[in-house]
């Protein structure tokens, strides 16, 4: 089942986002990633925190998972965690929530 990389967050320092960026593509290699979304959401309802989203998808979440810790990703990460204030959360393709039966 497909399984998504979400990340949202706010730019402090643009440059160093910008080397960020134009490194990330080459990490998705090997794994089967590849980026959906990269931009400001537009919140219809309620608020969210920060307001740029990226959307990334993988195979499965076991492919997301090796992504994130992959010696290729991880040579990278600082630039995003210290050009950005945000989070980073991994969630799994469509699943109902089980009915309770009567």
């Amino acid at each position: 089942m497909a399984a998504y990389v979400i990340a949202q967050f706010d730019v402090n320092d643009i440059d160093m986002y910008y080397d960020y960026a134009s490194k990330i593509f080459a990490t998705l290699e090997g794994f089967g990633g590849k980026i959906l979304a990269a931009n400001d959401a537009e919140v219809r309802e309620g608020s969210i925190p920060h307001l740029r989203t990226i959307v990334g998808e993988f195979p499965d979440l076991e492919a997301a998972r090796s992504w994130y810790e992959s010696h290729a990703y991880q040579a990278i990460i600082n630039l995003r965690k210290n050009s950005t204030t945000g989070h980073l959360f991994m969630v799994e393709g469509l699943t109902m929530p089980p009915r309770n039966k009567p």
